[in-house]
């Protein structure tokens, strides 16, 4: 499922913030925004904007310039909306009213997704900065992006765990890279492309490091599988400022996929062990997330920690031990919950 970048939502609750006299706090859905005194009300519908939103230059954006305006080569110019902090509140993205955008119709209903309408798009950080290696398509069939939902976006999701047996995972601060193998042969990507073997790519040097090809491959054969994905975080040295603090790349496993369907927790704990493959560190399983986090309070809260060496922890992810599929998300019952004092240290 592609992600809601803008849609229209309702604020449930405004409240003023101490000491300022012209911005107030909006909350929406698990979110809160930093808004202009007067410019909402309780059960008021707007279009709220999500934070990793690039933003098109138009207009209505303009205010931002001096704070968000980014220009890339990959994804141009625009404004890019990360987590920001003013008056000691943090802000998780924009609220604007919605009679701002003439494109959007007067009777939109809630929850509509107007992303393509609003030309918003995810920002993403270069590859080329990031794997340095030489693109040669698109993402094979069976690697997806590796995009969780975050519990502020869905807090229902929350719920949607009770009665399961449920597990979280440290969220690795690197760069999603996968490998897969199927009847076209063997497939390395970054998150958003396939990369050739060319000596450009550190993760081909940790896959051939680590022997992963031969591992998989091998694998592949004597369980008769005609699609094998595993999906994991590099993290190393030059990778989003090495927060893991280590001396040399690691890749650490945290999806595996079997012609197409994720496998459970404990069998792609097997299958890590039996290829000598690390995984993202198992922090907790437990039953029934809701009885023992039932808010994003408290879930924000839990995520907040720091790697073993020291540095900031991005998170945590939230996943069923065995898959289930969620009609909310239309996907895999999934969610990550990312620390707010990782991202007020870290988001630049």
């Amino acid at each position: 499922m592609s992600r809601k970048l803008a849609s229209i939502q309702r604020i449930w609750k405004v409240e003023p913030i101490e000491g300022a006299d012209r911005i107030e706090l909006a909350h929406v859905l698990g979110w809160q925004c930093v808004v202009n005194k007067g410019q909402f009300k309780p059960m008021d519908l707007a279009v709220y904007f999500e934070i990793d939103s690039f933003l098109s230059i138009r207009p209505e954006f303009e205010f931002m310039r001096a704070s968000s305006y980014r220009k890339t080569d990959i994804m141009g110019e625009g404004f890019r909306l990360r987590t920001m902090k003013f008056r000691g509140q943090i802000s998780q993205g924009l609220l604007l009213p919605i009679n701002q955008f003439p494109e959007l119709p007067v009777d939109i209903e809630l929850g509509a997704d107007v992303t393509e309408i609003l030309g918003v798009r995810k920002w993403e950080i270069e590859e080329k900065v990031t794997t340095g290696g030489t693109v040669i398509g698109t993402l094979p069939i069976d690697v997806p992006h590796t995009d969780e939902t975050r519990v502020q976006a869905e807090p229902n999701l929350i719920r949607d765990f009770a009665g399961l047996e449920y597990y979280i995972t440290t969220k690795m601060d690197g760069s999603s890279h996968s490998v897969s193998i199927d009847d076209g042969g063997f497939h390395v990507t970054g998150h958003n492309y396939e990369y050739k073997d060319d000596g450009k790519s550190a993760f081909y040097d940790l896959v051939k490091r680590e022997d992963i090809e031969s591992k998989l491959r091998k694998y592949y054969e004597e369980n008769g599988l005609h699609l094998l994905t595993l999906q994991g975080e590099l993290c190393a040295p030059g990778i989003q400022q090495n927060r893991l603090k280590l001396t040399r790349p690691e890749w650490y496993v945290f999806t595996i996929r079997f012609d197409g369907k994720r496998v459970g927790l404990r069998k792609m704990q097997e299958i890590c062990d039996s290829l000598g493959l690390m995984m993202v560190p198992v922090e907790e399983v437990g039953m029934d997330l809701p009885s023992k986090y039932p808010t994003v309070e408290a879930l924000l809260e839990r995520a907040d920690g720091e790697y073993p060496r020291g540095g900031k922890k991005e998170g945590i992810v939230i996943r069923p031990t065995e898959p289930v599929f969620n009609e909310r998300i239309s996907a895999a019952l999934s969610m990550k919950v990312v620390s707010n004092k990782y991202l007020l240290k870290n988001e630049g």
